[in-house]
């Protein structure tokens, strides 16, 4: 059942149209990742002839897991091989044409249906329907099978199959043709399925709504560090001392074991003034995910904490945080194929320049990759980071509340009303306490079995800590 807002309906974009967008889009992309690619003949390329002849043509090729501006796409996000960039380059509908409000202030600058005879677009528009379970969507016209997963997202395309003799698709070719691929997320979510099944399988019904609420819940997570950091009070004396931390090395302690991460690279200052500068006001990173790479000896200058809890995400994000810019690809990237494609690419403008600034104010000389130097030892270097990350807040402010509203409709298009519940409670102002309930792909919640709430996995709360395991390794005990 759609909310009262959701009709469904067929939105048909022309080819003409949508191969458009989708070379625009590709375009865009190259031209961000182009001083990260490697060149074809990269050993890390060793098997793309290979593979290009099995499905892909293409010049795509890896990320350079060496640039220190890039390699976090590889390292943070897992945009490996030439399959990180293509992944980034498909392009998919904007599922908020499927949204009521949203619908006609963008149909007539987005959408051109085609020029097909009532009758054709009578056929086109059962065959789409039939091939969404009645759920409708956004129909790309004459797109192909082998436009999925080159041209176009295969997460959440259908194939809209040509009909013949009474509804019944062609059965006498390998590849039947198509009057396009369509994109609904309630379509690929089953919303058509119901919540309870006829058969009174009360057993049934509550495993599948537990799977759904499974399914549900890191997008609910998401949703609420969104709205956490834009509602944040920004924190502005950080510096990037996170990357310092990484190389803190003091007398007698062990050797930094994240000093790894940049190895290719020469430290620019020696490793006293790195100590020096760690230690001469501590550590202010409110980032959870940052602490884990701290030399163990930097914990405790960290004035948010030695060790934190993946809950505490809600109360530390904030909008001046250089990595929480990063992270909004993350973010975006979870919603791919149901996202607005112009604003993944601004993400990614985002993220890169937050790399930048994170790399150029570390102490390591990356000047050979095309970054300056922002010197944090310094009070000017000081003043200039701030200032640089005071013009990066402004500039991800517009982009991380659009990937709000995405999220936002997606869910709505994509779930059960019944289903969304709980996400908003779980949001508040800096320094309130919570009770652990919904969270992201590490932490846990008090209902996470009963079928009675948000489903929250029971391996999902875990620690934090200076040279310590990854979130899934270093849960926190229960009593």
């Amino acid at each position: 059942m759609l909310s009262s807002t959701l009709t469904p309906k067929i939105i048909t974009i022309s080819e003409t149209v949508w191969r458009k967008a989708a070379s625009n889009h590709s375009q865009r992309i190259r031209h961000l990742l182009q001083p990260g690619l490697t060149p074809l003949e990269h050993n890390i390329n060793s098997g793309k002839s290979k593979r290009r002849q099995q499905h892909y043509i293409d010049d795509w090729t890896a990320l350079d897991p060496v640039n220190p501006i890039y390699n976090f796409l590889i390292e943070y996000y897992g945009l490996k091989g030439a399959k990180g960039p293509r992944r980034l380059a498909r392009w998919a509908p904007d599922p908020k044409l499927l949204w009521e409000e949203h619908c006609n202030e963008m149909a007539s600058s987005t959408t051109i249906v085609s020029s097909s005879s009532s009758v054709e677009k009578e056929q086109v528009y059962k065959a789409a329907m039939k091939a969404s379970h009645g759920l409708g969507g956004v129909l790309l016209e004459n797109a192909n099978i082998d436009d999925l997963g080159g041209t176009l997202h295969m997460r959440g395309g259908v194939p809209v199959p040509i009909m013949v003799e009474e509804g019944d698709p062609q059965q006498d070719t390998e590849q039947p043709q198509l009057h396009g691929v369509l994109y609904n997320p309630a379509v690929f979510y089953n919303r058509h399925s119901p919540l309870n099944n006829n058969n009174n399988d009360k057993d049934d019904g509550k495993e599948r709504k537990q799977q759904l609420l499974k399914t549900i819940a890191p997008f609910q997570w998401y949703t609420s560090i969104l709205k956490q950091t834009l509602n944040s009070d920004p924190i502005l004396h950080c510096y990037g001392l996170h990357e310092w931390a990484m190389q803190y090395h003091p007398e007698g302690a062990d050797p930094p074991p994240s000093a790894k991460y940049q190895s290719s690279l020469t430290l620019r200052v020696s490793r006293q003034v790195i100590n020096d500068t760690v230690e001469r006001k501590g550590v202010r990173c409110t980032h959870v995910d940052a602490l884990r790479f701290f030399a163990p000896a930097a914990g405790p200058l960290n004035h948010h904490g030695a060790s934190l809890q993946r809950m505490d995400q809600l109360r530390l994000e904030q909008k001046g945080c250089v990595h929480a810019h990063m992270d909004l690809l993350k973010i975006g990237l979870k919603l791919q194929g149901f996202i607005d494609s112009e604003l993944m690419v601004d993400i990614l403008e985002v993220a890169l320049a937050a790399r930048k600034l994170d790399v150029e104010a570390s102490p390591y000389d990356a000047t050979e990759y095309g970054a300056g130097i922002v010197p944090i030892e310094t009070n000017e270097g000081r003043k200039v980071y701030r200032e640089r990350q005071i013009g990066l807040m402004q500039r991800a402010e517009p982009v991380r509340q659009r990937l709000l509203d995405a999220y936002e409709v997606f869910m709505k298009i994509a779930f059960d009303e019944s289903l969304l519940l709980g996400s908003d409670e779980f949001v508040g102002g800096r320094g309130k306490k919570r009770t652990p309930s919904v969270v992201d792909d590490n932490v846990v919640m008090s209902k996470s079995n009963t079928g009675d709430g948000p489903y929250v996995a029971p391996e999902r709360l875990a620690m934090a800590e200076p040279g310590g395991l990854p979130w899934r390794k270093n849960l926190i005990e229960k009593s």
